[in-house]
């Protein structure tokens, strides 16, 4: 009787570890696709960011050279 408990806490472990761990990995998934789609979505700006940051040095080496 005592073994018949045993294998039935045993199983109940593994189920419960099962379920667990398809929660964990789950999460892992939706956090990568959600980090892929943030950055899908930021690099237009990131982007546009540069090119500001490109055309202010530009101005800003012009400047030095006219003074």
């Amino acid at each position: 009787m005592l073994l018949i408990v045993w294998i039935v806490v045993v199983v109940l472990a593994l189920v419960v570890l099962g379920v667990v761990a398809y929660g964990v990995f789950g999460a892992f998934a939706r956090l990568g696709r959600e980090a892929a789609s943030f950055e899908r979505e930021v690099r237009p700006v990131l982007h546009q960011a540069q090119a500001t940051a490109a055309r202010a040095a530009e101005s800003r080496e012009r400047r030095q050279t006219e003074d």
